[in-house]
């Protein structure tokens, strides 16, 4: 069964740096492309990052240059590392993984966990 677990969020002041993990089980994060997302109440869904299966890493614009996607294959796990967070971020973030690409509806999703930045 493949399963995904985020963790890390939490608390953090304008300007600080925050970093998100994503336990992946049931596949090798290898394999699949995995992405990372955000969501804020009343919002769209927003992907930020993903590594393809392709193993290239894509960026949105608006988090490139202060966001960095990475994986760990021997714990198979994928972090987003966040740096110069803003107000604006906050939000509940999640992975996703998916077998063929990474796309808005990538098939399996985290149950996400929630990053506030203060002002």
């Amino acid at each position: 069964e493949v399963q995904l677990v985020e963790s890390g969020g939490g608390l953090v002041q304008a300007g600080g740096s925050l970093r998100v993990s994503c336990a992946a089980s049931g596949f090798r994060i290898g394999d699949y492309a995995i992405g990372w997302f955000r969501q804020v109440p009343g919002k769209e869904r927003e992907g930020l990052s993903c590594i393809g299966v392709d193993n290239k890493t894509y960026y949105s614009s608006t988090v490139k240059g202060r966001f960095t996607m990475s994986s760990d294959n021997a714990k198979n796990t994928v972090y987003l590392r966040m740096n110069s967070l803003k107000p604006e971020d906050t939000a509940v973030y999640y992975c996703a993984a998916d077998p063929l690409s990474c796309h808005r509806r990538m098939n399996y999703w985290g149950q996400g966990t929630q990053v506030t930045v203060s002002s």
